[in-house]
């Protein structure tokens, strides 16, 4: 009778082991299900795009305009007047400043097409830049205000100041830009463009290129240990 109380006993006792073993392993099975339906909840906030932009025209910048397969209509020279305007065959002038040449192309193309031409297609390019300036400076052999001639990348910005030194840091190249009044700024790395790692991004006018080295200010410091991601622009 006592060895079967025993053995009544002992199933009871396996029986709430048995038990409690599931209740937890329910328990942690619940709680790994919230911690990952909770983790999933939240993402990591992508980066912000790099900001695209694209040069505008401005008074006395010279252009070149093809119209595709209209030689008569292609010239290899116009310069936009102190007024910002072009003056074009058949079509006569146009306002040209303000714009960018993706803009005018296409202004150019709709007139065209108005009355003399079928789908025309309008390229236009920017020869040369008359009131775009870029500011290069800190660790360049020569930093001063230079005039773009046209499109302007980083590179050509550096090497219109001689390059850059001896000193220079080509992976912290600080762009400063004003965009609708605020102050921006993006870093690059000059040695990963070179290379052809990196894209060579569009310099605009007024734009401030700084190469670090020991010859770039504390501000330039203090900008590039604020931004933590490259060719993207931020307020600083």
């Amino acid at each position: 009778m006592t060895a079967v109380i025993a053995r009544g006993s002992s199933r009871a006792i396996a029986m709430r082991s048995a038990l409690v073993l599931v209740v937890s392993a329910l328990a942690l099975s619940a709680c790994a299900s919230g911690s990952r339906n909770q983790a999933s909840s939240f993402s990591v906030p992508s980066a912000p795009e790099p900001m695209k932009t694209e040069y505008k025209i401005g008074p006395l910048d010279e252009l070149s305009i093809n119209v595709f397969q209209v030689k008569d209509l292609t010239l290899e020279k116009v310069q936009v007047d102190a007024t910002g305007n072009i003056l074009l065959p058949l079509i006569g002038q146009v306002a040209a400043s303000g714009k960018t040449t993706t803009e005018l192309s296409a202004d150019i193309s709709a007139a065209l097409g108005q009355k003399y031409l079928q789908s025309p297609q309008v390229s236009v390019l920017v020869v040369q830049s008359a009131n775009q300036k870029v500011t290069v400076d800190g660790s360049v052999n020569e930093a001063g205000v230079f005039v773009m001639k046209g499109r302007t990348t980083l590179m050509q910005a550096v090497a219109m100041a001689k390059g850059p030194n001896r000193t220079a840091n080509l992976q912290r190249v600080v762009v400063f830009r004003s965009v609708g009044g605020q102050r921006m700024a993006a870093t690059f790395d000059l040695a990963a463009i070179r290379r052809g790692e990196m894209p060579d991004p569009e310099i605009l006018g007024d734009d401030v290129v700084v190469v670090d080295g020991s010859a770039a200010k504390g501000i330039v410091r203090e900008v590039l240990a604020a931004l933590p991601a490259l060719a993207i622009f931020r307020p600083y």
